[in-house]
């Protein structure tokens, strides 16, 4: 099969039966972050600044800032990986303690 004519079909685990308790609120919020500031910092070791539009060639994004000026939409994503990677690790049996 020709790679460039292959569809690419996602099969992640699902998660959707997964509600997490309230106490890890704070844990997803840290993590939501620290999401943000590992993607910052590999984007800038890439080269890229901040610029007030995301420009490809110019290597500028309008999401280089910390994570608590990002506008709410941008925190939603951050935050969504976090609960998808809590729900998997507890989907797949691991136990979260502190």
């Amino acid at each position: 099969m020709d790679d460039m004519k292959r569809t690419y079909i996602p099969h992640p685990i699902e998660t959707s039966d997964i509600t997490l308790p309230m106490e890890l609120d704070r844990l997803i919020e840290a993590m939501a972050e620290n999401v943000h500031e590992v993607w910052a910092q590999n984007r800038i070791e890439q080269g890229w600044t901040y610029g007030p539009e995301r420009n490809d060639s110019l290597k500028q994004h309008p999401c280089l800032v910390p994570y608590e000026e990002l506008n709410s939409d941008e925190k939603l994503y951050d935050r969504d990986t976090a609960i998808e990677t809590l729900k998997l690790i507890l989907k797949l049996g691991f136990k979260i303690v502190k």
